[in-house]
């Protein structure tokens, strides 16, 4: 495959909107109950919904998002002042390190004199909304966020109010840390008004792959999408999930640790993307020196999870926040039993991986005993021996206790 393929290339509850001429399967963040999901301080649950208090400033989800379509349902009272985060990274001011789309009473007296990016469904600072869609103070309102890459895009009862590039955004202003952001937090920016928030659901979208090319280049689908079919798992799995074209894992222990591929396969190429859905436990994890050797740790968000190539666990590619960077074969790496030239050769050249949350497209090339891994278009292994790894298996994605995203999973065999 050449290397262009690469860059063309709680309880759930489930209802189905349509979106791109698609079904878009939406599942829900809020049980309407309780705030399982979240985190932050300064907001209820009265009667049904999500309720900011006069303590009320940050409230943010436990998951990660990246390409999603959001819906949510909002009720204002006079003068109420929120906001809906995106791409927060948990820390910092929220209209900065990430972005804010306002949530405001547009229509009271004491707005008159914002600043056009400041009202009802503008993002804050940077791009102004068209007002007007609002229903009166005291009714429900809907909202669609849609935000796919740079793409965004927010609808207010059913009237798109604002389409932005954030890659445009970027460029013109360039001192904002969040707007360089594609993934992270969702959050309600609270500002001690009562503004309430119900049937809020979320729709996970993969990144965009060129499949006619895959195809053409001889590479098949191996994840359909939308079922685990042609992996092996437990009956009544529910740890792994599939939606959207996301293979999801939710991080949680369950029956089916790894997911096994029912076929086997000799030499391949394997393309998929990937991304952490979730956050880790900060933990001590050691440098890696270019010929395999430790020298000291460095403390980083523990998350692990990896491939294994023809049902072997030490010929595992690793898929982790690790200082070395994902790609390395930790169980040939570590082994003193193998030669330096082949504990140097199994260490990334480089740490290609992408930020926390957001997709890494990788590819591996399993050729008789010799492997290639590129990552994000740069090849961190390559033609690396491991001896002794059998000659066919199946492939299998590792759950190593941190929620991970699968999608366009693509093989192409000799």
């Amino acid at each position: 495959m050449k290397s262009r393929l690469l860059t063309a290339t709680t309880a759930i509850v489930l209802t189905v909107v349509s979106h791109a001429d698609e079904a878009l399967v939406m599942r829900s963040l809020f049980n309407g109950t309780d705030l399982s999901g979240w985190k932050g301080g300064g907001y209820a649950v009265e009667d049904g919904a999500i309720t900011c208090t006069p303590q009320g400033r940050v409230l943010q989800t436990e998951e990660i998002f990246s390409n999603f379509v959001l819906d949510f349902e909002f009720q204002l009272t006079p003068g109420a002042n929120n906001g809906l985060g995106i791409c927060y990274p948990g820390t910092g001011d929220s209209a900065y390190t990430g972005m804010e789309l306002q949530i405001l009473d547009s229509t009271h007296p004491k707005y008159k004199d914002l600043k056009p990016y400041q009202f009802h469904g503008s993002l804050y600072t940077m791009a102004p909304a068209k007002q007007g869609a609002l229903k009166p103070v005291g009714e429900w309102n809907h909202e669609r966020v849609t935000l796919m890459g740079p793409a965004l895009k927010v609808e207010v009862n059913g009237q798109i109010v604002l389409r932005a590039n954030l890659d445009d955004m970027e460029k013109l202003h360039p001192q904002h840390q969040g707007v360089k952001r594609r993934s992270g937090h969702i959050a309600f920016l609270g500002h001690g008004d009562k503004v309430s928030f119900r049937n809020i659901e979320i729709g996970e979208l993969p990144p965009v792959a060129n499949e006619a090319g895959v195809k053409s280049a001889g590479f098949t689908q191996i994840f359909d999408g939308k079922s685990l079919e042609g992996w092996k798992h437990d009956e009544g799995v529910t740890n792994w999930t599939a939606a959207n074209g996301i293979l999801k894992h939710n991080g949680k222990p369950g029956p089916t640790k790894d997911l096994w591929s029912e076929t086997s396969y000799k030499d391949f190429t394997l393309v998929f993307d990937w991304r952490w859905s979730g956050r880790g436990p900060m933990q001590q994890r050691p440098n890696v020196q270019p010929d395999g050797s430790e020298s000291g740790s460095t403390e980083v968000e523990e998350l692990d999870s990896g491939v294994y190539l023809r049902g072997s666990s030490k010929s595992q590619v690793n898929l982790w926040n690790w200082p070395v960077g994902s790609g390395e074969v930790y169980g040939y790496r570590t082994d003193r039993s193998q030669s330096a030239e082949v504990r140097a050769a199994v260490t990334p050249k480089e740490k290609a991986d992408k930020p926390l949350g957001e997709w890494n497209r990788t590819m591996i090339t399993l050729q008789g005993d010799k492997l290639t891994v590129t990552l994000n278009g740069k090849v961190v292994i390559e033609n690396a021996a491991l001896p002794g790894i059998p000659a066919e298996g199946p492939i299998a994605f590792q759950h190593h206790h941190a929620p991970i995203d699968f999608a366009n999973v693509w093989i192409k065999e000799p």
